[in-house]
């Protein structure tokens, strides 16, 4: 893997250890929204690096949307870094979890947990989401209301684009005022985020799902109960998954 250098431009953090670090990578070469780039460091016993999605398009400066894992071998390091501090970005993109894999459909649902948003960020500030779909429906679910971010850019989509973007925030540890409480599963099998997005799954539908291995399981089943299905080559579908771990 060849490794490009990265200066941190901005760091913001949205709770303890919840932040999205802004790097100026100039050298990284071009890639799709979606995609994933490694990020990493010299250490004396060798090069410690972990993929993380790009919540943003390609350019010079880049975001990452990270969470800090308890006794994690990069993520610690990565929140204790502020701007001006270095690292490595991979010079090559990978991963196929983009646009350009989903099927032709009315309606886009980006579905997400944690930092499963990041991705949708990216595709969300391109104009490939706005001109191909009729109605786009991002669902971000955290376990509480304070893990929601990029609620100002989210809100903004929603002024700007009246009757083509909703955005429903789920949270399953206390009420949610804005949105949903409860789980993204448990809000798929009541009907409520329906009712709230204000339009049904459907086989017209493409829906893209990102996050806590758990919850893309169990969507999955509940989709294929509705028959609902992966989007493949060989037999499309509606659904696009990328799995974290």
């Amino acid at each position: 893997m060849k490794w490009t250098p990265a200066t941190i431009e901005r760091k913001r953090v949205w709770d303890e250890g919840l932040f999205t670090l802004t790097v100026r990578a100039p050298e990284v070469q071009p890639f799709k929204p979606g995609q994933f780039l490694q990020l990493g460091m010299e250490l004396p016993d060798g090069h410690l690096h972990r993929p993380y999605s790009v919540a943003s398009p390609h350019g010079e400066l880049l975001e990452f949307f990270i969470v800090m894992v308890d006794g994690g071998a990069l993520t610690p390091r990565l929140w204790n870094m502020n701007e001006g501090d270095q690292l490595d970005v991979s010079e090559k993109a990978a991963g196929s979890f983009t646009l350009e894999h989903a099927p032709a459909a009315s309606t886009l649902w980006l579905i997400g947990t944690g930092t499963g948003l990041a991705p949708y960020i990216a595709m969300l500030r391109t104009e490939t989401p706005w001109l191909n779909y009729r109605k786009i429906v991002v669902v971000h679910g955290a376990r509480y209301s304070r893990d929601l971010a990029y609620q100002d850019e989210l809100a903004h989509y929603t002024s700007r684009n009246p009757g083509q973007f909703s955005y429903v925030p789920i949270v399953s540890r206390e009420a949610c005022s804005e949105g949903l409480s409860g789980r993204i599963t448990t809000c798929i099998e009541n009907g409520s985020l329906e009712d709230k997005a204000g339009i049904a799954f459907s086989k017209d539908c493409a829906i893209m799902l990102c996050g806590n291995p758990d919850m893309l399981n169990d969507c999955e089943s509940l989709f294929a109960a509705r028959e609902i299905t992966k989007h493949k080559a060989k037999s499309p579908g509606q659904i696009v998954i990328e799995r974290y771990w």
